[in-house]
């Protein structure tokens, strides 16, 4: 089994989008991090699971879609590295490409 590590952009990320929906609907907010945290969790026993993303083919990074959150990991052993949280209906920037997600 894989273990899930969250790296602190990608909590940030998770949690400002919460923030944002939480203005409005406190409740929905804390659903959408439980649902967030429960797709994830299927990649402890299904790492690969998770589609390409459509801006970086035949890469080594791979997302799950939990609406309105797209969440993109890369595995490194047993460890599934949760590195970015962003809304579904933004398309991934290359300016998003610095650090750890740039070293495909």
């Amino acid at each position: 089994m894989a273990k899930i590590v969250w790296t602190e952009p990608a909590l940030d990320q998770l949690n400002e989008i919460a923030e944002y929906i939480a203005l409005d609907k406190p409740d929905s907010a804390r659903e959408l991090v439980a649902r967030v945290f429960k797709k994830v969790e299927r990649l402890e026993r299904f790492p690969n699971s998770g589609k390409e993303p459509p801006e970086l083919t035949d890469s080594i990074y791979r997302e799950v879609v939990c609406s309105p959150c797209r969440v993109f990991y890369r595995c490194d052993g047993n460890k599934v590295l949760i590195l970015l949280v962003m809304r579904d209906e933004m398309q991934l920037r290359k300016y998003l490409l610095s650090g750890e997600f740039g070293s495909s």
